[in-house]
């Protein structure tokens, strides 16, 4: 996959090629995917290349919907990228499948960033202002049978996504997971996350895939 990253835009890094891992596993041949932060389009194009039917791309920031579209023209697959918040670009039409590698770095303060370098990252003081909007949001767009892919950090509490889209009516399940040591903005931030109870005494984090599915 060639991929070109305009400045500001986040560099995908190893938590979207696990959930690219998890998104290739799917049925995605005449899909309807949507993914959510997309950034460069990274698991758009993996969602295009898998034959989905049609792929949406939708990332807040201008770059964001530039690099997507510069990534998907660079790999020679259709994909539709949209400009805005969540689902609010995409409509009301259900889908089959929904991916995301939403922000979900614990911050400073619950006021989300404004300066492109912090959008893909910070998200509220517990990690999960977009999570849990998505959690709220998803379940409705999908299709029976449809499924999401969410991945994210044990510092921002995977169970509580879990229950969360149990909540909503899904089938829940941890697909992914891989254990290593916390990147260096996590480092930075680990006495601010002890403090408030979300980091234990090692200086490690488990990243996950959620995949929960609309019975149907």
């Amino acid at each position: 996959m060639r991929l070109l990253r305009l400045p500001g835009v986040h560099r995908p890094r190893s938590d979207t090629w696990l959930l690219a891992g998890a998104l290739g596993r799917e049925r995605l041949e005449g899909a309807r995917v949507v993914d959510l932060c997309t950034g460069t389009g990274a698991l758009a194009i993996t969602a295009a290349r898998g034959r989905a039917e049609a792929v949406t791309a939708v990332d807040l920031t201008r770059r964001g919907w530039l690099a997507a579209r510069i990534n998907a023209a660079l790999n020679g697959v259709r994909v539709r990228v949209r400009r805005g918040d969540l689902f609010e670009p995409v409509g009301d039409d259900r889908v089959d499948v929904i991916v995301t590698n939403p922000p979900y770095v614990p911050a400073e303060t619950d006021t989300l960033p404004r300066h492109r370098a912090a959008v893909a990252l910070d998200a509220g003081r517990d990690g999960r202002a977009l999570i849990d909007r998505i959690c709220r949001e998803a379940p409705s767009r999908l299709a029976p049978g449809g499924v999401i892919l969410l991945v994210q950090s044990s510092v921002c509490g995977i169970e509580t996504t879990c229950r969360a889209l149990r909540t909503q009516g899904l089938e829940v399940e941890v697909v992914e997971r891989q254990r290593g040591p916390l990147g260096p903005i996590l480092r930075a931030r680990a006495p601010m996350l002890r403090d408030r109870g979300l980091l234990g005494d090692r200086d490690e984090e488990e990243v996950v895939v959620v995949r929960g599915r609309r019975p149907g």
